[in-house]
């Protein structure tokens, strides 16, 4: 096997690895997660004027619970003074008892607003409570791709590990200038850098040469190298 045999090897090897690398970026568990992502965006955006309604009407409930509270300490207050014993007139006991039954009617009051407000809010609930059951499963789903994305990455840099340690193989057996010519053509040349000439036919652009131009490769002496006309890839003959 000739040197030029050799580096045919060394192109065949650098081309699994190109394919392992690209493999790898283009892993299906990649845009599974983008996709994943866009899911979980376009859900938090449709729950978030919801959740905004949600918590005013939280807050509004607060502010009527405190309140209420307030009213029914005043009418326990009132209630203590009408009962302790403390009255000095039925005048005085009359405008207490009109006082309590204001702050009764009020507490009624308040009531019913707060559970008008909590009627609003039942509806809301039940559907950010599924919204988050849904995140919740775009979550458990993101981290088993995320998984399954270490694992495949895990198994193709293994590959590489592989090829990598086969290429230094091949690159100690060639010349270290022929490797460079190699390197050099195959930046320029979409990762190919030699191939053999089949016939006319370059097997790297697969363009037939003239008869002529192949007569000239042919007649070149064994240890001057040859290039495409077309690509301008080596070419082994």
């Amino acid at each position: 096997m000739n040197d030029l045999d050799r580096l045919l090897e060394l192109q065949a090897n650098d081309t699994a690895t190109d394919q392992l690398r690209h493999r790898r970026t283009t892993l299906p568990e990649r845009a599974a997660l983008v996709e994943l992502d866009l899911k979980e965006k376009k859900l938090r955006a449709d729950v978030a004027e919801p959740q905004n309604e949600r918590d005013g009407l939280a807050r509004d409930q607060k502010r009527l619970e405190d309140e209420i509270a307030t009213v029914e300490g005043k009418a326990v207050h009132v209630d203590k003074q009408l009962y302790d014993g403390s009255m000095t007139s039925p005048k005085e006991a009359q405008a207490l008892q009109a006082d309590l039954e204001s702050l009764k009617r009020r507490q009624s009051t308040l009531e019913d607003e707060v559970i008008a407000l909590m009627e609003q809010i039942e509806p809301l609930d039940e559907m950010l409570s599924g919204s988050k059951i849904v995140l919740a499963a775009l979550d458990d789903e993101r981290s088993a791709t995320i998984a399954s994305l270490a694992a495949a990455e895990t198994a193709i840099d293994q590959e590489l590990v592989a090829t990598l340690a086969a290429r230094q193989v091949l690159v100690d057996a060639v010349p270290a200038s022929l490797v460079a010519e190699y390197e050099r053509i195959r930046g320029g040349a979409g990762g190919t850098g030699v191939a053999r000439l089949q016939g006319a036919t370059c097997l790297g652009c697969h363009i037939s040469m003239a008869a002529a131009e192949v007569d000239v490769i042919k007649r070149l002496p064994a240890e001057e190298l040859a290039y495409c006309p077309d690509c301008g890839r080596l070419l082994v003959r």
